[in-house]
C-alpha cells in the first residue's frame, strides 16, 4: 500500500485532516487519504463495469476483471492538465482524447475530439460536463472561482444553460466539502442555486430511474447518493445502485465524496494498476498543486 501512495505522492503519505465528527464512521484500521481527483476516478472505473449492466443494489463487488477507466477519467485528466498548464481547455481535452480513442465518448463529443479543425461548442447538457469538472472544484481557491473555472470547462462543448449549471453543482458540491460545509449546508445551497431536488432519496429514485445522459437528469441523482452515504465507499455503491449511466454518475459523486471523507487505501491501489503513468503523473502534480 506504501509504494501506491509513495508513487502517487512523490515519496510523502498524505494524511487526512477532517473534524472529529466526520471521521467517526471509520473504523480504526481504516487508512484514509485525500486524494482529490482520484475520488472522481475510482467512481468511474468501479462503475465502468455496471454501465451497460446495472444492479439496482449496493452488494456488490467493486473491482471486477472488466473494471476500467472510460472516457469520464480521460476527461477528468485533461481538465487538471489544463489548469496546471494554462494550456486551453480545447487543446488538452482534444489531445487527451486524441491519446485514448475509444473509451466511450458519445458521438458529437468523439466529433468534435477527432475533427481536423477545432469545432465550436455544440450546446450540449450532456452529463459529460458534470464528469469531468471536479478539478475546477479542487483547484479552486474561492466558491466563485469554482463557479468560473466550472463554466470555462464545460462551455467548450456543453455550452447549453443546462450543461454548465450541471458542471457548477458538482464544483461548487466538491468545493463546500473542502471547506467542511455540512451536508445539509452543501444540499441547501445547490437546491438554492441550481433548483435541483436534492429531498429524494436513493431508495425513493432507485425503482424507476433509467439511463439518463443529461446533466439534469443525472447530476442531482450523483449528489443525492453522495448526501446519503456515509463514507466513501458508501458513496460509490449508493451511485451505481441506482443504474443508469453508472460510471458517469459515480464518477461525480466520488469527486464530491472524496472531498468529504477522503478515499480508503485499497480502493486507491485498486484503482492505480487500470491507470497509465502519464495519467499518475497528472494526478501526482495536481494533488501537489491543491494539497
Amino acid at each position: 500500500m506504501r509504494n501506491i501512495l509513495q508513487r502517487l505522492f512523490g515519496g510523502k503519505e498524505q494524511e487526512l485532516s477532517l473534524p472529529k465528527s466526520r471521521r467517526e464512521h471509520l473504523s480504526q484500521t481504516t487508512t484514509v487519504s485525500e486524494d482529490g481527483i482520484l475520488g472522481a476516478i475510482i467512481g468511474d472505473v468501479v462503475g465502468s463495469f455496471y454501465e451497460f449492466c446495472n444492479v439496482k443494489h449496493t452488494d456488490f463487488q467493486m473491482f471486477v476483471r472488466g473494471s476500467n477507466f472510460t472516457d469520464d477519467t480521460v476527461m477528468t485528466i485533461a481538465i487538471a492538465d489544463w489548469l496546471l498548464s494554462g494550456v486551453s481547455p480545447v487543446k488538452t481535452m482534444r489531445d487527451w482524447g486524441q491519446a485514448y480513442p475509444n473509451r466511450g465518448y458519445g458521438g458529437m463529443f468523439y466529433r468534435w475530439l477527432f475533427d481536423k479543425n477545432e469545432l465550436p461548442p455544440y450546446n450540449s447538457f450532456g452529463n459529460g460536463a458534470g464528469m469531468r469538472v471536479s478539478p475546477c472544484g479542487y483547484f479552486a481557491k474561492s466558491l466563485d472561482e469554482a463557479l468560473n473555472l466550472a463554466k470555462q470547462s464545460a462551455e467548450v462543448t456543453h455550452n447549453h444553460p443546462e450543461g454548465i449549471k450541471g458542471a457548477q453543482a458538482i464544483a461548487a458540491a466538491i468545493f463546500l466539502a473542502r471547506q467542511n460545509a455540512s451536508k445539509e449546508e452543501i444540499k441547501s445551497y445547490i437546491e438554492q442555486n441550481f433548483g435541483y431536488n436534492l429531498s429524494r432519496t436513493c431508495a425513493d429514485i432507485r425503482p424507476t430511474y433509467e439511463f439518463n445522459e443529461t446533466c439534469q437528469g443525472s447530476c442531482p441523482e450523483a449528489i443525492i447518493a453522495f448526501l446519503e452515504s456515509t463514507d466513501y465507499e458508501s458513496a460509490i455503491r449508493l451511485a451505481i445502485s441506482l443504474g443508469g449511466d453508472s460510471d458517469t454518475i459515480a464518477c461525480m459523486t466520488g469527486g464530491i465524496a472524496a472531498a468529504y471523507y477522503g478515499i480508503p487505501d485499497w480502493m486507491i491501489e485498486q484503482t492505480v494498476k487500470c491507470l497509465p503513468d502519464d495519467m499518475i503523473d497528472i494526478i501526482n502534480r495536481f494533488d501537489k498543486r491543491t494539497l
